[in-house]
C-alpha cells in the first residue's frame, strides 16, 4: 500500500518509542489503519490468533525512517540490506504486544538479521533511526512498501519536539530577485 509522503502534515504524533542511550527517540505517528497488509497477511494473522492477542491499528513509527506498522508483515528484507541496522525485532528485546510500544523505552539489543524475528507479530523497529545513511535500499525492497526514506523529514522530527530552529536567513525567497 505504501506510506502517504505527506503523513507528518496530515498525522499527529500520539507518542514515541525512546532509545535507551537517553538521547534518540522515534515518534509514532497517527493511531494507525487496518486495513493494511498486516490485517490481510495469513502468517501475521495466525501469529496473532497463536498468541491470543488482538490485532490492532499500529501507526508509523519513524520520521525519517518511517515503517508502517499497519503494512509491516515481519519480511525482514529491510534488515538484510540496512549496512547500518537501523532496525531491530522489537519484541526480541521486549516480547509485549506492539501497541504497548507506545512510549517505551529501549536499548537497542534487538536481533537485528532477517529471519531472527520473534514470530510474524513482530515488526521492524527503527531504533536506531538516527544512524540512516538514506541508501534506500530498505525502501526500494520492502514487499508492501511500509518504509519511506526521507532524511528532510528531520524538519518535522524536529518541530514535534519542539527543536526545531529555523536557519537565519532561511525565510528568503530564494526566486526573489535583488
Amino acid at each position: 500500500m505504501g506510506i502517504d509522503i505527506e503523513f507528518p502534515t496530515k498525522l499527529q504524533t500520539v507518542g514515541r518509542t525512546s532509545h535507551g542511550d537517553g538521547e534518540h527517540f522515534h515518534f509514532i505517528w497517527g493511531t494507525g489503519k487496518n486495513d493494511g497488509e498486516a490485517f490481510s497477511d495469513a502468517n501475521v494473522k495466525a501469529a496473532y490468533e497463536a498468541r491470543g492477542e488482538e490485532q490492532v491499528p499500529l501507526g508509523i513509527h519513524g520520521t525519517m525512517v518511517a515503517v508502517d506498522w499497519d503494512s509491516c508483515v515481519a519480511a525482514g528484507s529491510c534488515m538484510s540490506v540496512c549496512p547500518v541496522q537501523t532496525f531491530q525485532w522489537y519484541r526480541t528485546e521486549q516480547d509485549i504486544p506492539a501497541k504497548d510500544v507506545l512510549n517505551a523505552t529501549f536499548a537497542g539489543t534487538g536481533k537485528t538479521e532477517q529471519d531472527e524475528r520473534l514470530d510474524y507479530t513482530d515488526k521492524s523497529m527503527p531504533i536506531r533511526e538516527h544512524d540512516c545513511t538514506n541508501c534506500l535500499a530498505c525502501q526500494e525492497i520492502c514487499p508492501t512498501h511500509a518504509i519511506t526514506i526521507n532524511q528532510p523529514y528531520q524538519e518535522f522530527h524536529e518541530k514535534a519536539a519542539g527543536t526545531f530552529v529555523k536557519l537565519v536567513g532561511s525565510s528568503e525567497n530564494p526566486h526573489a530577485h535583488h
